[in-house]
């Protein structure tokens, strides 16, 4: 089970869809393919090197030790059941995860929301528009959607995360 990561002020509340059954089983969201940590790392909201994110241990003590304490970030899932492919998650299990992540957002106060890929956003906002970039306030905190980070050009996220960094400083 991943253990989400919330406190009040943190720099940016990152939100996913669900977790892979890798990443559940480990319980660190994207671990299964680490190309989010990566991104976060060469966008410099993370300091950490990439041999220690590679390994599954040294990354878990990361998210659990450094994640929020040191670099300010936040996770949470709409929905917490793991699957391979988003497509088996059923109409509407999303409701209760959507709920919280609202929760999240009024009480712990984020500088800054970022939906990881349009899935959870579209999900979230209950539309199936949307553009990249910035979204209108929730719960009166900037709303950012960044693209899925194990699809496409690594720089593409990479850029996106940077200017996240940069609003958040």
């Amino acid at each position: 089970m991943i253990a989400y990561k919330t406190s009040k002020n943190a720099r940016i509340l990152f939100i996913g869809i669900n977790p892979h059954p890798g990443s559940f089983r480990r319980g660190v969201p994207f671990s299964n393919n680490k190309m989010f940590w990566y991104l976060l790392n060469r966008s410099g909201l993370l300091r950490e090197t990439e041999s220690d994110l590679k390994d599954d241990v040294l990354l878990k003590a990361i998210y659990e030790k450094k994640f929020l304490a040191e670099y300010g970030l936040n996770f949470v899932n709409l929905v917490d059941r793991p699957t391979v492919d988003v497509t088996m998650l059923k109409k509407g299990e999303e409701a209760a995860g959507i709920r919280r992540a609202v929760r999240v957002i009024r009480n712990c106060q984020p500088r800054v929301v970022c939906f990881i890929g349009k899935i959870a956003f579209n999900k979230f906002s209950g539309t199936r528009k949307s553009d990249w970039g910035w979204q209108r306030e929730i719960e009166g905190r900037p709303a950012y959607l960044m693209h899925f980070p194990i699809r496409g050009p690594g720089s593409v996220r990479e850029t996106e995360l940077k200017e996240l960094k940069r609003f958040t400083e």
